[in-house]
């Protein structure tokens, strides 16, 4: 099988210059991580459930992976989905890939058959690393169905119970390990998903040198150093956690990445206390329970000297409410696994840190807010954020199509995100250009929604729009057209939830209309469909 290269390729120019600024160093991750692992091994670097790994003890178990995989015929330049949840083995699979070569998928344990087949399919993916049950779900079945869609997915590895006889990752700690070649610092290392605006997410090819200038960029922002102690509370697999500085940064920096299995109030913060957890990040929606579970619990909290929030629009009557409630630093974060990161400086003033999502981190982030013909847009006027720099993609994989909307010829990035920019350079996040669901900081296409809802043999037309939601920021509300006999709204979620995707992207609410109301060239009108909400002349 002749499967396409992943690469990402910054025009020369742009490159040496990236170079010469000292953003790009040849650095890889195997390499960085030797270092640290060589400068002090004893130190604690993983903690999750009963497993607790020195810089030592990890290294030599990305060893001992990388060597495993490559014994198993899974070569370099191969993806692999990687669909792990908070688990200590995600760290030794995902960076024992990094240094034999091999590209990791990086999903989320709430995909199921849908995404995973398309992800499997774009990338053309040759290996699955997963776990055998989670929250419930049983990953087996849907492994299969997948490999039944990708004929291509013959490499199948479990964490967890009741693996298969030979599927064990834990086999791969066994393997001798052996002297790798060193990995070129300009090749693709992994694959990481986008939010899925237009569709089915696209993947997105990130570079050692482009990601771990990201990371070292962070690392000096955030203010980490070896006695930094990171919770992930959000999925391990998300850009946000491994990134911005997340536990990839942490690790970079040398200090302690501390996993959560849930972001629950009640396991965080048992976290916190016992480990004297020092920074952590959560989306909006998490914030708020956290906020709310402060007064009544009686964990020690103190430890905690930095909070960041991202992932979707933090509402300023919510920034105002952490610092006084948990007394630690509030950080916005605004980002995308594309590449640009904006961040509130730890020391800015309240009115920065309340009201922005910050400005971005690198000299060479090139920003443009354009109005909807493209010229620039006044200052603090609302437009549409286009960005390049050293650390933002110049194209997606194999996806042409894509490409083309997404990039302009100059190779700016078209976000998708409306914002405005005051004289300083920090931008307030306004919203999405395009019908885009960002239900507590899972991206949600209303597109997508749609094609499966339209799949439904009782469902003739059907609208998705966002509506606020003062939880979880946005939800998502179907209008449908049905046919008869008309099905229930309760019929419509069940049926969904059989179509295969992430629970996430079954709709909050179902509304019935005879038809949709129009624009004046005969678009539906989602902005008047939003207003009969508002005005509760729907009825689901």
């Amino acid at each position: 099988m002749n499967r396409a290269i992943v690469r990402q390729v910054w025009p020369e120019a742009f490159a040496q210059r990236y170079r010469t600024a000292g953003y790009w160093r040849g650095e890889t991750f195997g390499a960085w991580l030797r270092e640290r692992a060589h400068a002090h091994p004893d130190r604690l670097a993983i903690v999750g459930g009963d497993t607790r790994w020195t810089y030592g003890e990890f290294d030599a178990l990305v060893d001992r992976y990388a060597c495993g995989f490559l014994d198993r015929g899974i070569a370099p330049g191969d993806r692999v989905l990687v669909q792990l949840p908070n688990v200590a083995t995600f760290f030794p699979v995902v960076f024992g890939m990094f240094r034999a070569g091999i590209l990791p998928v990086f999903c989320l344990p709430a995909h199921r058959e849908t995404e995973m087949s398309h992800f499997a399919r774009v990338a053309e993916a040759v290996g699955y690393v997963g776990i055998t049950r989670w929250a419930g779900f049983e990953y087996g079945p849907m492994v299969a169905a997948v490999q039944a869609n990708a004929p291509a997915l013959t490499h199948v590895l479990w964490d967890g119970v009741d693996v298969p006889e030979g599927a064990s990752l834990a086999d791969l700690a066994q393997t001798p390990p052996q002297t790798l070649p060193e990995r070129d610092p300009s090749e693709a290392a992994f694959l990481q998903l986008s939010g899925g605006s237009t569709g089915l997410s696209k993947l997105i090819p990130r570079t050692h040198d482009d990601y771990i200038y990201s990371l070292r960029r962070s690392v000096a922002i955030c203010e980490l150093d070896a006695s930094t102690i990171y919770l992930a509370a959000l999925p391990a697999a998300h850009n946000f956690t491994m990134s911005s500085p997340g536990t990839f940064g942490t690790l970079y920096a040398g200090g302690r990445v501390v996993l959560s299995p849930s972001p629950s109030p009640d396991e965080a913060f048992a976290l916190i206390e016992r480990e004297r957890v020092t920074i952590t990040a959560v989306v909006p929606p998490l914030a708020l329970v956290w906020l709310d579970a402060v007064p009544t619990s009686t964990r020690d909290l103190s430890s905690l000297r930095v909070l960041q929030i991202g992932g979707a629009k933090l509402i300023p009557e919510v920034a105002r409410r952490v610092e006084p409630t948990l007394g630690c630093t509030l950080q916005q974060v605004f980002g995308m696994a594309e590449g640009l990161v904006n961040y509130t400086e730890l020391d800015a003033p309240e009115h920065i840190k309340v009201h922005t999502q910050g400005r971005p981190m690198s000299p060479d982030d090139e920003v443009r807010v354009v109005d909807d013909d493209g010229a620039p847009a006044a200052m603090g006027t609302p437009g549409h954020l286009l960005t390049r720099g050293p650390y933002t993609i110049r194209a997606y994989h194999n996806d042409p199509a894509a490409n083309a909307r997404s990039f302009t010829d100059d190779g700016f990035y078209r976000t998708g995100d409306i914002v405005s920019r005051d004289q300083q350079g920090y931008l307030t996040v306004l919203g999405r250009a395009t019908d885009h669901i960002n239900r507590g900081g899972e991206k949600v296409s209303a597109e997508e929604i749609e094609d499966h809802l339209l799949a439904h043999p009782q469902v003739h037309d059907a609208a998705v729009v966002a509506v606020p939601d003062p939880f979880l920021g946005e939800r998502s509300c179907a209008f449908v057209i049905a046919r008869e006999p008309r099905p229930t709204a309760p019929q419509i979620k069940a049926w969904m939830r059989t179509r295969g995707v992430a629970a996430f992207k079954v709709p909050d609410q179902v509304v019935f209309v005879d038809a949709f109301p129009a624009t004046g060239v005969g678009k539906t009108s989602r902005k008047d469909l939003r207003a009969a909400l508002r005005a509760g002349t729907t009825t689901s």
